[in-house]
């Protein structure tokens, strides 16, 4: 598979995983490879660690969590969610226990105060995940960011996985293989639409 393609092919895979297909731990592992390549602050170098959950009483127990804090939610927010989008999170959140793994991805140290700390901070994180979430692409799985749990119930996760106080649980990714291999490209705005040249608002491109 083509880089293009697999940037551009990337999905969100809530309902089209396999909950029945293993996953290998050596595919993990070389999807952790490839991650650990992404660009990455200086200080921040060597901060990452991934979690990855098999055990299917540990995920049962993030299961309860995540939906507990989901569905809460969705009784404030739901209306305001697209329907197709609120009933593919309902998928993944609800069979969120039969997702051969969950990838959580962590830091060694807590995100700092300031907002230039932040920035470095969680933009050295997420480069790397986003390039798990493309490895996996490349080798067939599809992944899903599902970080309910984490959100009220970040401690009770890190007790359940072991997870010390001053490490930092970043999201939660849900990752399986899929049930279908090809994937589109996403409705985006156009990129003349959202480019501009020299000073804010000036679409055209001198040359």
């Amino acid at each position: 598979m083509d880089a293009e393609t697999v940037l551009t092919t990337t999905r969100s895979v809530r309902r089209k995983l396999d909950l029945e297909r293993e996953v290998p731990g050596a595919v993990l592992a070389d999807c952790v490879r490839v991650a650990q390549q992404a660009p990455v602050a200086g200080n921040m170098a060597g901060q990452l660690r991934w979690l990855l959950v098999r055990d299917a009483g540990l995920k049962s127990k993030i299961a309860e969590y995540t939906r507990e804090t989901a569905e809460a939610a969705w009784a404030r927010f739901g209306h305001l969610i697209e329907e197709r989008t609120l009933v593919s999170t309902q998928h993944l959140v609800r069979n969120l226990a039969r997702v051969p793994v969950l990838a959580i991805p962590c830091m060694l140290t807590r995100p700092p105060g300031d907002e230039f700390g932040q920035s470095a901070y969680f933009g050295s994180a997420y480069p790397a995940i986003w390039s798990f979430q493309l490895a996996l692409r490349a080798r067939g799985l599809g992944s899903s960011i599902c970080g309910y749990p984490l959100r009220d119930h970040e401690a009770e996760v890190a007790a359940v996985l072991g997870i010390p106080e001053d490490v930092m649980p970043v999201t939660l990714l849900a990752v399986a293989y899929t049930t279908q291999p090809d994937f589109r490209a996403a409705a985006r705005p156009a990129a003349e639409d959202v480019t501009y040249f020299d000073t804010w608002g000036n679409g055209e491109a001198a040359g």
